[in-house]
């Protein structure tokens, strides 16, 4: 081990000498609460959390990031030495879900989240690599496409699907079993303490104060990588199952096809030694005739009981189980997960989400439908055979209720009926008559794209989304039409340009520019066919030194020159700059949402009187 001091200085050798010993699941971390005295790891986190614009959200103890200055962290450092820290109760607000309700979402005060990105990092560092490949929700280089790649890959050929889903996960964590798994890794009673901090601090919703009994911070940072902790137990518990569940390497070869195979063998032979034309005829006919019957007819049994597999995929609280095998077994697999879930962790599975639905028929996951092909249809490989290449192969696809879903929430398109059948009809958003033409065309692409962007893997994407882009392109003629009192096809004269639908504007240097309205197509975008997917990402933390901290330790203010102690002034976005003071048109020039100054230039900003 390196000299503890220059450890203890830089950042990246304090998260990979941490790292070094992730996949060893006995080693004991120790002393683990000093590297939250190391101020450079706080120069790092505070470099990742300025940019975002919640951090301008205040908390509980009505504070935002504004104001940031190395004397607020080192009170956060003293208050951590001598163990007075204690974080403040987050601020409760609701956010809309998909199904109409409303999820908790509470926003921790900005040392909070300083300190709690601190300690995901320390945390990250030494369970990364010990987690299981079949957990893909909030780790780094994984997403819901690799979930779905891994299945794709892996879930061929199975019968059955269990589509698990926990009863209120993030907000029925138990926190004594929590605790008890940190304690499996981690032998630092201080370190240990500060996380029992954070799941107990609580929230304040109507000005009334809840104390947190279960459940981890909602909004928090460290929520995330706690609930990976947590689970990860159920994804070695499901590794385990597997192995034991598994049986026999191969299927037994169905007597039908060998059958088959049999006479076309015997043909083949009786060609080479065939003299007469006729007879060579004759064979080459029953040698296609054997074909066709064996592309007809299964290559293996698959009713073969004594061939099994259990595949596992999860992301964050949902997961999806692929068996090869009975229902009977289906069901004991969704039994015995239930009970573990119970028993060990102190969870519910949610009885109408938790289902068991057979290959052919679509399972819920993340938002596609994924099942089994029954597909006849042959196709030629690279020597020219043909091959039922696509049966039992796994299918991704976007439910047909998706895109209607999404153009209502948009709030872009208006649903009749005549005579049985749906008629969509695009329409305006008056809500978007205020804002500038180049905003209106960028709201329009960005939710195009974002849509295109999750769902292109599907392999019904281009009938799927060909319907969207059409709706939201003609709501958008209709929204400019509205904005300016014309008519569509009058907007469509002045804004088209070559057949495209083109918005000019100046950039900061005074530059013409246009910016085009979506027509990149919908084009299913293929998974990935990398054979890598399995193997874990090396988790090494990369570190430098930060502008923001240069900028604060630097002592000299940006806008009078003062030398003396700085506070870092945020705003929430540039654009909202007026551009008429000294200190806006410096942030503007810097393309800069920050701005280091001395404690008294900082006051005249917010006073308004600078």
């Amino acid at each position: 081990m390196n000299d503890v001091r220059d450890i203890m200085r830089n950042s990246a050798k304090v998260l990979n000498s941490l790292n070094r010993h992730s996949k060893d699941l006995n080693y004991k971390y120790e002393r683990l609460y000093r590297i939250l005295f190391n101020t450079e790891m706080y120069a790092v986190t505070y470099q990742r959390i300025a940019p975002k614009q919640g951090n301008m959200t205040e908390g509980t103890d009505g504070k935002t990031i504004d104001g940031m200055s190395i004397k607020r962290i080192e009170n956060l450092i003293a208050s951590l030495k001598d163990e007075s820290y204690q974080p403040k109760p987050s601020r409760r607000t609701y956010i809309p879900k998909k199904n109409g309700k409303m999820r908790p979402l509470g926003i921790p005060a900005t040392e909070d989240k300083l300190l709690q990105e601190v300690v995901k990092m320390v945390l990250e560092a030494i369970y990364e690599e010990s987690f299981e490949y079949t957990s893909h929700g909030f780790r780094p280089k994984r997403s819901c496409h690799t979930a779905l790649k891994q299945i794709e890959k892996s879930f061929c050929g199975v019968k059955w699907y269990i589509e698990g889903d926990i009863k209120g996960f993030f907000d029925n964590i138990n926190h004594d079993v929590m605790i008890g798994i940190l304690e499996e890794r981690i032998n630092d009673a201080r370190f240990i303490r500060l996380i029992r901090k954070f799941l107990n601090a609580g929230y304040i919703e109507d000005w009334e104060y809840f104390h947190t009994y279960n459940g981890t911070p909602q909004g928090g940072i460290i929520s995330p990588v706690l609930a990976n902790i947590y689970l990860d137990k159920l994804d070695k518990y499901m590794a385990e199952y597997a192995a034991k569940f598994d049986r026999n390497a191969r299927k037994e070869v169905n007597p039908q096809y060998r059958h088959y195979q049999r006479k076309k063998e015997r043909a083949k032979k009786a060609l080479k030694s065939a003299v007469s034309l006729e007879e060579r005829k004759l064979l080459v006919g029953q040698i296609r005739k054997y074909d066709n019957l064996m592309l007809q007819t299964s290559a293996k049994n698959d009713m073969d009981c004594n061939y099994k597999r259990l595949k596992y995929v999860r992301y964050a609280d949902d997961f999806l189980c692929g068996v090869i095998g009975s229902k009977e077994d289906a069901m004991t697999i969704k039994s015995d997960i239930k009970n573990f879930i119970s028993d060990k962790l102190k969870l519910e599975l949610s009885d109408e989400k938790t289902l068991i639905t057979h290959s052919e028929t679509p399972a819920k996951f993340l938002g596609f439908h994924i099942r089994n092909r029954k597909c006849m249809e042959t196709k030629r490989d690279s020597l020219g055979r043909k091959k039922r290449s696509r049966n039992k192969t796994v299918e991704i696809k976007i439910p047909k209720d998706t895109v209607k879903k999404k153009l209502l929430a948009y709030d872009v398109v208006e649903i009749k009926k005549h005579n049985g059948k749906e008629i969509w009809k695009p329409k305006a958003r008056p809500e978007l008559n205020f804002n500038d033409d180049l905003e209106i065309l960028r709201r329009y692409n960005s939710e195009i794209r974002g849509l295109y962007n999750y769902f292109g893997i599907a392999v019904n994407c281009a009938a799927q989304l060909s319907n969207f882009g059409y709706i939201m392109e003609y709501s958008m003629y209709k929204t400019f039409a509205a904005k300016y009192r014309s008519k569509v096809k009058k907007i469509c004269k002045k804004y088209k340009h070559n057949g495209i639908f083109c918005v000019k504007y100046q950039n900061n240097a005074g530059k013409q520019k246009e910016e085009y309205f979506y027509k990149g197509g919908f084009k299913r975008q293929k998974p990935s066919k990398d054979n890598k997917i399995d193997i874990l990402p090396k988790f090494i933390m990369h570190t430098s030194t930060t502008s923001l901290m240069d900028r604060l330790k630097a002592e000299k203010c940006e806008l009078c020159g003062a030398k003396g102690h700085l506070e870092m002034h945020h705003v929430r976005k540039l654009k909202n700059l007026q551009n008429k003071e000294p200190w806006e048109r410096h942030m503007i020039a810097r393309k800069r949402k920050t701005i280091a100054l001395c404690g008294t230039c900082h006051k005249k900003i917010h006073y308004g009187t600078i």
